[in-house]
């Protein structure tokens, strides 16, 4: 199959046209880059975390308020009871609640590619990432994640800031895991007229500040430092389902968290 990847000079792109290329597929790479041959240009993971109260079953709490994350109580209460959570797994087809720009645009994204598909017939598949990590991640760049961060103050001789109390939870996946995701979906049957949405995370959630240890652990440079600090539009918790992927395409996540963490101490960034 001759396929199309937009971005494919990049980091998760890169992969993704490895993966493609080891599967037999001929990928045609699109990007900003101009050493690939063309640039995107000349042509042209949403959601966050429901939660259970003791007493109200799954609510849905509302945004952090300033008050509260200056006080340090960063987890947020039931909005019904004040009670505190317990922070659950949430699938595709849960209400979509974007809290800033970035979910926001992918949110839209979506909306777009389901319009295309009800309009024309094709068939549009959606992969929700999450936390990619990997070799190759660009370094210090706010879009890359708390991962790019860590390395790179690793990479300089310097403690990874960890914000809040370091208990916020996230799902880190492997970009290889996250490319082979891709080209699964892209060789399977998908229903005409529709968009599928695909949670593609690996399973295993873990803490900011645990993912922050195991780096600097793997790496052997300074420990972790728990900041306190926090940024308005960040979701306390981010732990979605992906059984859907793994039923459905027969996709399962391969790189486990510690041999992931400690391949990623040693594996290099790019600039950019």
């Amino acid at each position: 199959m001759r396929v199309l990847v937009t971005g494919g000079a990049g980091f998760i792109g890169s992969h993704v046209v490895a993966a493609l290329r080891e599967r037999g597929h001929e990928a045609v790479v699109f990007d900003v880059r101009e050493d690939v041959g063309a640039d995107v240009r000349d042509a042209s993971a949403v959601g966050r975390a429901l939660a259970e109260c003791p007493r109200h079953g799954v609510v849905r709490p509302g945004p952090r308020a300033v008050t509260e994350l200056d006080a340090g109580r960063f987890e947020p209460p039931c909005p019904v009871c004040g009670a505190g959570l317990v922070p659950g797994l949430v699938g595709e087809d849960a209400p979509a609640d974007p809290r800033n720009v970035y979910a926001t645009t992918k949110l839209a994204q979506e909306h777009l590619a389901a319009a295309w598909a009800r309009c024309t017939g094709g068939s549009a598949v959606s992969l929700r990432y999450h936390n990619v990590y990997g070799p190759g991640m660009p370094r210090d760049t706010p879009y890359a994640g708390v991962a790019s961060f860590f390395r790179s103050a690793l990479a300089r001789g310097e403690a990874p800031r960890v914000f809040e109390d370091g208990r916020q939870r996230r799902d880190f996946v492997h970009v290889r895991d996250v490319a082979r995701a891709n080209a699964v979906a892209l060789e399977a049957e998908a229903a005409p007229g529709v968009l599928t949405a695909y949670n593609t995370g690996s399973g295993d959630p873990h803490t900011v500040g645990e993912m922050a240890r195991a780096l600097a652990a793997a790496y052997g440079g300074p420990e972790p430092v728990v900041t306190g600090e926090y940024r308005l539009g960040d979701v306390r918790h981010i732990t979605a389902d992906s059984a859907r992927l793994r039923d459905a395409l027969g996709w399962k996540p391969e790189a486990g968290f510690e041999e992931g963490m400690a391949e990623f101490a040693r594996a290099g960034m790019r600039d950019t």
